[in-house]
């Protein structure tokens, strides 16, 4: 009785014509996006500007595929500068072979760089797109099942990936879909810190503390179960101690910074309005100009002009006393003059 499995993908690339498609570029790709659009609502709600997010991403990103990269190619040099080997393998992306530690870390520059353009704090804009990140994580692993890459160890369980064309060499057969372990992972991760964030207001780069620490416990496991060639210090994948040093880093950073600044930052993005306020104003701007425009607000404008006009034009037409005495006067010398004339 065969057993049950995950099939693999004859082929990770599809060719439109002299263009070619690949399955891990188009779920770097996607992850890419979903990060951004997660942390661009988490940053909105944080008081932050629309577009923000994308714009330092766009610094963020390139750094953060450079140093995945040379973290990949460094731990794994052997397959790329060994006897036999060429090294201009390292540079083919798109065959695979990323290090989240160096994605991170690299990033976190590009990111930083961004951030100081922007005069935004970095610890605020990581705590927002920690959890996009865990999910990008979550949507890049299966970049790995298109290239039959970095399975676990052979299994019968029935949730096992069935490996047809592997990269290195080893014998097809069903594994651990380490892939999809660490993909659910992500996912958990992503709504763990969600949650958190919620019910504990995380500020000050706590958020993204949150993030790597529980990426670190499941990466951990996971790394435990691949069966790729790795590096091995004291009986443990080079990864294993990563993840460890890492967790630890995190989870210290999470103690000390609760002590150092409690709560959240007050202000994200300098000379950002707030959301209430600009709807507010508009509605407000908005009924002023209904207001004008009426036929009742016109009605009222004209009676008002009419009345000081009319109240301008009776102060024209009364007569100075004084005035008025010196007319008569006048008129009485005239007669005068007249009455003598006459005698």
């Amino acid at each position: 009785m065969e057993l049950a499995y995950i099939p693999s993908p004859s082929r990770g690339v599809i060719h439109l014509g002299p263009i070619p498609l690949r399955g891990y570029a188009f779920c770097i790709i996607i992850g890419v996006f979903v990060a951004v659009w997660l942390g661009n609502k988490r940053w909105l709600a944080r008081g932050g500007r629309a577009g923000t997010v994308a714009d330092i991403a766009v610094w963020a990103v390139p750094f953060g595929l450079v140093g995945g990269r040379l973290y990949h190619v460094i731990t794994d040099y052997e397959l790329y500068f060994s006897e036999g080997r060429d090294w201009v393998d390292a540079f083919k992306i798109w065959e695979g072979g990323l290090g989240i530690w160096g994605a991170i870390a690299l990033g976190a520059v590009g990111a930083w760089i961004g951030c100081r353009r922007r005069g935004i704090p970095l610890p605020a804009y990581a705590d927002a797109i920690a959890p996009g990140i865990a999910l990008a994580q979550a949507i890049g692993r299966w970049g790995n099942w298109f290239n039959q890459e970095l399975y676990g160890k052979e299994t019968d369980l029935p949730w096992a990936v069935h490996i047809t064309s592997s990269l290195d060499g080893r014998v097809p057969g069903h594994y651990h879909p380490t892939f999809l372990y660490e993909s659910l992972w992500c996912v958990g991760v992503a709504l763990l810190v969600i949650w958190a964030d919620r019910r504990f207001r995380l500020g000050h780069g706590r958020a993204f503390a949150l993030y790597v620490a529980a990426y670190c416990a499941g990466r951990f496991w996971i790394e435990y179960l691949r069966v790729d060639d790795a590096h091995h210090i004291l009986g443990l994948r080079l990864n294993n101690w990563t993840a460890l040093v890492v967790f630890v880093l995190a989870v210290v950073y999470l103690v000390l910074s609760a002590k150092k600044r409690p709560g959240r930052e007050a202000v994200v993005e300098p000379g950002a309005d707030d959301p209430a306020t600009d709807e507010a104003e508009a509605a407000g701007d908005a009924e002023d100009g209904a207001k004008a425009e009426s036929p009742e607000a016109a009605a009222d404008d004209g009676k008002a002009d009419g009345a000081d006009d009319g109240k301008a034009d009776g102060v024209d037409d009364v007569k100075n006393p004084a005035e008025s005495d010196s007319d008569s006067e006048s008129k009485a010398e005239s007669k005068s003059g007249s009455a003598g004339k006459k005698s």
